[in-house]
């Protein structure tokens, strides 16, 4: 998966528009949209602003994704009450 393809999947398991991402990264639109439509990789200094919209840093944003990863990444996008219904849920099942 290249650059592009990750922030995109990131983005999308947000679901963020590519304009929504441009404001939490503090970039201008034009930025952001220029990377989709010319299919450039960003500056550093570019993937550190969206890194650091999602949350993540450049290490977690290159490192190599392992199963659980993908688990993991998805509970750090769900609301604050997705993630006590989750808990609930999980704490309920491991008393079964």
């Amino acid at each position: 998966m290249d650059i592009l393809e990750k922030i995109d999947v990131l983005r999308k398991e947000r679901g963020w528009s590519i304009n929504y991402l441009a404001m939490e990264a503090g970039l201008t639109q034009s930025t952001v949209n220029n990377l989709y439509t010319r299919k450039t990789e960003p500056k550093l200094s570019t993937l550190r602003a969206i890194c650091g919209a999602f949350g993540i840093s450049l290490a977690e944003f290159f490192k190599e994704e392992r199963e659980d990863d993908e688990l993991i990444r998805r509970v750090k996008t769900l609301s604050p009450k997705d993630k006590a219904a989750l808990l609930q849920l999980l704490t309920v099942k491991t008393k079964l």
